[in-house]
């Protein structure tokens, strides 16, 4: 069988984009789920090379993209991290959580294995919007936390799901991944879409801002944290 590249994918994916007979209007679509790439470009960063591409799909009709580095296709233990979008903590850098040192230690990670990547998804707020967010925040102001202030707002949780995310996997033609996460919860539902080898701490220092949410991270969600981290939320929080 002949292996397709990455560029194959992407070129058989945007002559069926141009050709979609619901000229795009993806609420129109009849399949149940349609994800198909749109754009890949070069992506230089200040944390290494890498390609990004842009998909569409028909079930949140999000834009999300993919930011690859080296030849991902039908390769074993692609190391992948689901980074849900954070405005105010990965281009704000806001200290309120630790979404942007995670993304930008992922990058680090991923350049230096030479092989992995990033999935972009746009579900800022565990899937709530940056309105809502800022909302939720103002409530974590007043002595919520980042659990309860969702479900005040008439929400979940965690809204998040990862169905698009799992085919835009299997689209990159990945067969199964080494998942960065501290979260049960996306192991859990991404194990429904493709096969999950081993899971990948990722860590990075508390800051006095963050204490909290790591807190509620730990006890309402369920993330798995290492002891040398309780420990230090633990002393920071006495």
């Amino acid at each position: 069988m002949l292996k397709l590249s990455l560029e194959d994918i992407i070129n058989q994916d945007l002559e069926e984009f141009k050709n979609c007979p619901k000229f795009h209007n993806c609420e129109d679509c009849e399949k149940p789920i349609c994800v198909m790439i749109v754009a890949i470009a070069d992506f230089p960063t200040k944390n290494g090379h890498f390609k990004i591409v842009g998909f569409v799909n028909n079930k949140d009709r999000e834009e999300h993209i993919a930011i690859i580095k080296g030849d991902i296709i039908n390769k074993e233990g692609i190391l992948t991290r689901v980074h849900s979008a954070c405005l105010t903590g990965d281009a704000l850098g806001s200290l309120r959580c630790d979404c942007g040192p995670q993304l930008s230690h992922s990058l680090t990670m991923i350049e230096k294995e030479k092989l992995g990547v990033i999935l972009y998804m746009q579900q800022e707020g565990r899937g709530i919007g940056l309105l809502n967010k800022l909302r939720a925040y103002a409530l974590q102001d007043n002595g919520y936390d980042t659990y309860d202030a969702n479900v005040a707002l008439g929400f979940g949780p965690d809204q998040r799901d990862y169905e698009v995310a799992g085919e835009m996997l299997s689209k990159l033609g990945v067969k199964n991944i080494r998942l960065l996460t501290n979260n049960p919860e996306k192991i859990k539902q991404l194990e429904t879409y493709i096969k999950i080898l081993e899971r990948i701490p990722i860590e990075l220092p508390v800051t006095e801002y963050s204490l909290d949410y790591m807190e509620t991270k730990k006890l309402r969600f369920g993330h798995y944290l290492s002891e040398h981290m309780r420990k230090k939320i633990h002393k920071k929080m006495i």
